[in-house]
């Protein structure tokens, strides 16, 4: 297995089908130095996608579905992902969690049907765009039903951005790589506090 988008940021994959939304997020322009956006366009998206359901299978042991993606297709993704980040975001101190509707999931058809082992199974509908977001849609949800869709976080540097599991003992985890951008931030944060001190003075 193979998930192109997260790893190219050096980053451990999430476990089974939640690396499917892990590395659906992290196809974003992001990292320090900047990756280029793997939906930049339909044969970028198409190469990226065809990998990822690969992946996925090999992580669900489910088959793949064959998913085509239109010019159309490609913008309503990144709008999702768009979305999908802001379900994940990890809150900081300055700022509030993400509230209010999010459009473009919320109207996403995904079907129940019971297998031959009598397991309630979950399986995506639609086309394009949207069989991609039903799909990750209920990874997320079975995670969120196992508990481990909170692991699932956003690089809290804003100039890096990428999705990392947080494998931390208290899921603590704030950077996706505390030498990378966390150090540099609490340096930040550091200075300005010596400066806010040294004006009081």
């Amino acid at each position: 297995m193979s998930w192109t988008a997260t790893v190219r940021y050096g980053l451990e994959p999430a476990p089974g089908g939640l690396a499917l939304v892990q590395d659906l997020l992290n196809t974003l322009s992001a990292g320090r130095p900047r990756r280029p956006d793997l939906l930049e366009s339909v044969e970028e998206a198409g190469a990226w996608l065809d990998q990822a359901l690969e992946s996925w299978s090999g992580a669900t042991h489910l088959p793949a579905p064959g998913i085509d993606l239109t010019a159309e297709d490609v913008q309503g993704l990144r709008d999702f992902r768009h979305d999908l980040n802001r379900l994940v975001q990890a809150p900081t101190s300055d700022s509030s969690p993400q509230t209010g509707p999010v459009a473009s999931l919320m109207t996403l058809p995904t079907a129940l049907r019971l297998d031959e082992h009598g397991r309630i199974q979950a399986e995506p509908r639609g086309t394009g765009w949207r069989q991609v977001a039903s799909l990750t849609l209920i990874e997320a949800y079975q995670a969120q039903c196992t508990d481990t869709l909170r692991r699932l976080k956003t690089c809290r540097n804003p100039r890096c951005a990428t999705s990392f599991y947080d494998r931390s003992r208290n899921n603590s985890g704030a950077w996706h790589d505390v030498r990378v951008c966390g150090n540099a931030a609490n340096l930040r944060n550091y200075r300005a506090r010596k400066r806010a001190g040294a004006e009081r003075a």
